[in-house]
């Protein structure tokens, strides 16, 4: 089979895996403890990293946006850059990258472990969905957890580049905030939550994909987790064009 071939073999299962997996979604019973079991293990278990990143995107953003801006005579308008970059682009894209590495690498070796085990044809002999039990919850989690997350992050990247613009360009705080919101609307933080929901998704299916698919003991669940990484980040960048473009049409 050739790598053109195998991609478009394991794009269109994981395609009959995301539909099974919204069918599911949508319809009883709902696996509500689980679901939020692991909102607290893959949104909560990632506040650190998103937020560390997000703070010093904003202050790289911030002081490269003044730097570039001072030589027009235009310094004044750093808010402006840093905040419509992160709530439209580099919030949304970077929180998700974080989280897919992190979380997406998860669970894939969580569920690629319990395929090579056979604890999930062990599940299945017992009459037990595995999309139901395991692969919905995780879906949930990140469609929930991804936008708080970028919400959160955003916040903190406006207040990376606003200490920045405090303490290297004698900006006031209340000057800078001001800036931040004097062009902002409701489209521009929405367009950039919006893509976090297909973001999760994403991220979810990838993860879950690559488990159930593991084959080959240790060696299987390290590649899946590896392939997990990569395919996750790669969605996410692809997808992000085309967000974009539809949002921007609108």
């Amino acid at each position: 089979m050739t790598g053109l071939t195998a991609f478009f073999v394991h794009l269109g299962a994981a395609t009959r895996l995301a539909g099974r997996a919204v069918v599911r979604m949508t319809t009883p019973p709902f696996q509500i403890r689980e679901t939020l079991h692991q909102v607290d293990r893959l949104g909560v278990g990632s506040v650190n990293l998103t937020n560390i990143t997000a703070l010093f995107t904003g202050m790289v953003l911030a002081l490269q946006t003044a730097y570039a801006l001072s030589a027009f005579g235009a310094g004044l308008y750093v808010g402006e850059v840093v905040g419509m970059a992160l709530v439209r682009e580099l919030g949304p894209v970077l929180t998700s990258l974080m989280v897919g590495g992190r979380v997406g690498s998860g669970i894939a070796a969580e569920l690629g472990s319990m395929t090579v085990t056979e604890q999930v044809d062990a599940m299945r002999s017992m009459g037990a969905d595995p999309v139901r039990k395991l692969v919905v919850p995780r879906i949930w989690a990140l469609v929930i957890s991804l936008p708080l997350l970028t919400i959160l992050a955003d916040c903190l990247g406006i207040l990376g580049g606003m200490v920045i613009a405090v303490v290297e360009e004698g900006s006031t705080a209340g000057f800078y905030v001001q800036h931040v919101f004097r062009i902002m609307d409701f489209n521009d933080v929405g367009s950039g939550i919006a893509k976090t929901l297909f973001f999760g998704f994403l991220i979810a299916i990838t993860g879950c994909y690559q488990g159930l698919t593991a084959r080959g003991g240790a060696d299987g669940v390290g590649r899946a987790t590896t392939t997990t990484v990569y395919a996750a980040s790669i969605g996410i960048l692809i997808s992000d064009f085309f967000l974009t473009k539809l949002f921007l049409s609108f």
